[in-house]
């Protein structure tokens, strides 16, 4: 592909350009899980400007140019997705103004319904909890401070969780997803009961697994209080004066979660906006191979260097539960 660099090894395929015009050069059918954020959407357009490109999809002068250029994504994702599968799209609910509690865009609604409009059907929703005081020092929302609380509560505003929406592509799945030992490691900060532990990889009967149903029963919940939500990858070096306040990779215990359930080991994890690498290198660390694209070039440098310290991640979990 004649894109601004790429890096292509065994294990994953990396791409520096725009996401649609690189997807548009790829064969159909070959993805087996789609996970990502794309950039929020506010109505006068993206939430965030992360370049002055005019190929970026944050530059879009209003809500209806955005999803436009969505659109496209979304039916380029459909194409490239292997039929009955899935994708994964991270996003929340945006502010309509700048203090925080003039009133939320429901972006994730828009996100549906692009979706099901191109052959996508809607499946499941995660709310992800964050914790106020920590949104409150990184953002500097007044709205959020206890100090509005007791001046006048009615313009405070609240920590908005995050969500990931799951859509299945048209299309009957020929290759089940499937744990014949149940599930083996467990994504989040709650402590395990020592009394399970031994249950792990357990052979037969899955009805006694007790160590796999543990973790079933915190997957399946809507609502995704434990996650971790600073066990992310190094992003401070990619960060440039217009996006400090913004650049923020997804969790690895999301994105471990989504490889685990929506796909097989060896099966092909894609992201068309790679960020600094976060989805990429879960697909690696959980067994699967990683795509990504990245239009911004200080992004796709840093998630290059962050896929280097894969392996290094890897053998530190690995020794974490031994």
């Amino acid at each position: 592909m004649k894109e601004q660099n790429q890096i292509l090894t065994e294990k994953f395929a990396i791409y520096c350009g725009d996401c649609v015009s690189v997807m548009k050069q790829l064969p159909p059918e070959i993805v087996d899980l789609s996970l990502y954020s794309p950039p929020f959407k506010t109505k006068s357009g993206g939430l965030y400007q992360y370049s002055s490109d005019p190929q970026d999809i944050s530059n879009s002068i209003d809500s209806k140019e955005f999803d436009g250029h969505y659109e496209f994504v979304i039916k380029e994702l459909h194409r490239l997705t292997k039929p009955g599968r899935m994708t994964a799209v991270h996003c929340m609910d945006t502010p309509t103004g700048n203090s925080g509690n003039d009133g939320l865009l429901d972006f994730p609604g828009d996100v549906i319904r692009l979706h099901e409009k191109n052959g996508w059907r809607f499946t499941h929703r995660y709310f992800i909890w964050k914790e106020p005081l920590t949104v409150r020092n990184r953002t500097m929302m007044k709205s959020l401070a206890h100090k509005q609380c007791c001046e006048d509560s009615t313009r405070c505003s609240m920590a908005n969780a995050d969500q990931l929406l799951i859509f299945r592509r048209s299309g009957e799945n020929a290759v089940p997803v499937k744990h014949p030992t149940g599930l083996e490691h467990y994504a989040g900060e709650e402590q395990m009961p020592n009394d399970i532990l031994h249950l792990k990889n357990m052979i037969g009967d899955q009805k006694k697994n007790r160590f796999s149903h543990w973790i079933w029963r915190r997957y399946a919940d809507a609502f995704w209080d434990d996650i971790r939500i600073d066990e992310v990858l190094p992003h401070r070096e990619a960060k440039e004066n217009d996006d400090e306040r913004h650049c923020h990779p997804l969790q690895l215990d999301v994105i471990e979660r989504a490889c685990v359930l929506w796909s097989n080991p060896g099966e092909l994890v894609f992201t068309p906006f790679m960020g600094v690498g976060s989805e990429v290198f879960g697909a690696i660390v959980n067994r699967r191979k990683g795509m990504g694209i990245e239009l911004k070039k200080a992004y796709f440098d840093q998630a290059a260097e962050n896929l280097k310290l894969a392996k290094e991640y890897k053998i530190e979990q690995d020794l974490i539960e031994q």
